[in-house]
């Protein structure tokens, strides 16, 4: 338990932080888990549609510091490239 104001003021932020990089990191992973979904079943037309939403929340959780940049791009472009794919 945080014995000075100071330190109480800091636990209050990080639980706030903790709840948004939660929404981000969540928000990332069901987009993903969505375009997945729409490769696995070869909807080429469809995942398109949707990869500039995984893009934008990819960038927002590396924004807030929730997953790292060269992650992030290694994971956009592994999408993009199962798109590339299937499209044929």
């Amino acid at each position: 338990m945080a014995n000075t104001s100071s330190a109480k003021k800091a636990e209050r932020a990080a639980r706030r932080r903790r709840v948004f990089n939660a929404r981000r990191k969540k928000t990332a992973k069901d987009t993903l888990k969505d375009i997945s979904k729409l490769i696995q079943g070869k909807s080429a037309d469809k995942a398109k549609t949707l990869l500039p939403t995984v893009q934008k929340a990819l960038d927002k959780a590396v924004k807030g510091g929730v997953l790292k940049a060269n992650a992030a791009a290694r994971i956009k472009s592994r999408i993009a490239k199962r798109i590339r794919v299937i499209a044929g």
